[in-house]
């Protein structure tokens, strides 16, 4: 009955009990209710936290902290992470740093009196008040039940100012940070090329993890990039807004104030628990900020090596360049030039071509060996084909291109086939499977599909927006490819990018897409010739995903 307030504590802790702990968790499940009764306002309490880490690292460094964050830190360390399953391993990692399994914890009576007996109804009313109570706080301090990172060392519920207690145990391997913001699929596929790149090259020499640090550790909207990427990549007046609204020095400015502003601190603590021996940026806004970051931990100098590769391939956005960077990977010429213009220095610049996913390492063999066993795999027929794809997403006009395409193909001479990879997009690929098409074109409709290399090694002909890892594969296996649209601002480089090197075409009109691509399937020379020409482009970015993972380990001799 009354006030009652809380004093919490943490000292270099021995493992506990389990007395001790039942007694100590017992406290904690009933602090929500006291502080839905009224504890005093934060920082009339008294509550102190002194993690040791942070001791031992600096005395000075450890503050007064917040009420709330100091009692769900409490919570979140001695009563809620031993239930948690598949994380059992947390507490002994903790222990090992000897930084926090224990607390002590005292409550003392404020002004009230005497403890009253408290009706049934009122109880359940308390413990509901308990519960709606814990999730204020949690929500006040940072933590979330997110569980759309599970590859992160990081436990359940961590919070961001708890990062640094939890570091994965250091097992002699170096250990190579990927940050992404997961806008597309290409910035997180580069990554996990990447990585099994190193894994393949280098095995058990390297300790991978890849981030998405805007969703993962991000404050406020910044939180929301990828339903806003998804959303824009629809509507592509606010993409161009957006885009161009960085290309310039103020609206670059503007970016990167506010999001080191806001996403400073959570991003610090994470990279600071991962405690990187290198950094490497995949996406164009995982450049500033990340470089400010590393050097506040090294104390004004940058100590830990960063790297930039970039996964646009005929135009970039100005954010891709900064110039405090080690290296920067880039996949052709015209982003080189980008790079100079920037100014990166020539020695930082290394071009190496596009990072692609494993299966296009040696697709290019494969194709050259036949596609009739690949065909005879996926269930196709042995005849010309037709790939049309929409990107992971499956956007960009597609269910009008498909309808173009197989109408058009129905009015050839002889079978042919046309498959469509409609990516998430479920609504059109279900208006495609009900379609009645005309002719001998045999048509198959698919979603999301992971073996992409094998349904453009079975293909004679690509239809595409133009996404840069997909141009890159298409070159790869020799595919020419027609270009249906693009997103403004770095897509549009990929159009010259592909008519220039002779493989392929752009249209956004699913009428002419569809003749001009009927017209190849008709005219063996003219496909033999584009493919030929393809695959001249596609040699480099073959070898890319190997030479970019040798580049980084050769940093860290």
């Amino acid at each position: 009955g009354g006030r009652r307030s809380a004093t919490l504590q943490t000292r270099t802790l021995q493992p506990v009990g389990a007395m001790a702990f039942l007694r100590t968790t017992l406290l904690l499940l009933l602090l929500p209710c006291t502080i839905a009764h009224g504890v005093p306002p934060t920082g009339a309490t008294g509550v102190h936290l002194v993690p040791a880490a942070s001791a031992r690292r600096a005395p000075a460094a450890a503050g007064r902290m917040s009420a709330v964050d100091a009692l769900v830190q409490a919570a979140f360390v001695t009563a809620f992470l031993p239930g948690l399953p598949g994380r059992a391993e947390l507490p002994a990692a903790i222990s090992q740093r000897a930084s926090g399994a224990t607390a002590s914890l005292s409550m003392r009576s404020g002004a009230g009196g005497a403890p009253r007996r408290v009706k049934p109804v009122q109880f359940s009313a308390r413990i509901l008040k308990s519960i709606l109570g814990l999730g204020v706080l949690w929500s006040g301090a940072g933590l979330r039940l997110d569980t759309s990172n599970p590859a992160s060392h990081l436990p359940l519920f961590m919070s961001d100012a708890n990062a640094a207690v939890v570091p994965p145990k250091r097992d002699g391997r170096k250990r190579v940070l990927f940050l992404l913001s997961d806008t597309g699929g290409g910035h997180k596929a580069s990554a996990k090329a990447i990585q099994m790149a190193l894994d393949e090259l280098y095995p058990g020499q390297f300790l991978c993890e890849i981030c998405d640090i805007y969703t993962d550790y991000g404050k406020g909207p910044f939180t929301t990039m990828v339903p806003f990427y998804q959303w824009a990549a629809k509507n592509p007046w606010a993409w161009r807004l957006v885009y161009f609204s960085g290309q310039n020095p103020v609206g670059e400015k503007f970016n990167n104030c506010l999001t080191n502003a806001v996403n400073h601190n959570g991003w610090k603590a994470y990279i600071e628990s991962f405690a990187p021996d290198i950094v490497v940026s995949v996406h164009p806004l995982c450049q500033e900020v990340p470089l400010r970051i590393l050097k506040n931990m090294g104390g004004g100098a940058r100590k830990i090596p960063f790297v930039t590769v970039v996964t646009d391939l005929g135009g970039a956005h100005n954010l891709w360049f900064n110039k405090d960077v080690d290296k920067c990977c880039v996949p052709s010429t015209e982003i080189e030039s980008i790079a100079l213009r920037r100014g990166l220095r020539p020695d930082q610049i290394k071009k190496h071509g596009l990072p692609v996913r494993s299966g296009f390492w040696d697709a290019a063999s494969k194709k050259k060996n036949g596609s009739k066993n690949v065909k005879a795999k996926l269930g196709l027929k042995d005849v010309r084909t037709v790939l049309v794809a929409g990107g992971g997403d499956g956007v960009g006009g597609l269910q009008g291109v498909a309808v173009a395409v197989g109408d058009n193909l129905g009015k050839l001479e002889g079978p042919t086939q046309m498959v469509v990879i409609c990516g998430k997009n479920e609504k059109v690929a279900k208006a495609l499977r009900n379609r009645k098409w005309k002719g001998d074109v045999n048509v198959v409709v698919n979603g999301f599909v992971s073996n992409m290399d094998e349904w453009m090694i079975a293909s004679d002909c690509l239809v595409t927006k133009a996404g840069p890892g997909t141009i890159a594969e298409a070159a790869i296996v020799g595919l020419p490819t027609m270009l249906s649209g693009f997103l403004p601002g770095q897509e549009a480089g990929n159009v010259p990018y592909v008519i220039d090197a002779g493989f392929g075409d752009f249209s956004k009109e699913p009428k002419k897409i569809g003749e001009t691509v009927a017209k190849w399937m008709s005219t063996d020379g003219a496909l033999t010739e584009m493919s030929r020409k393809a695959t001249e482009v596609g040699r480099t970015h073959a070898r890319a995903t190997k030479e970019i993972a040798i580049e980084i380990a050769s940093m860290l001799k």
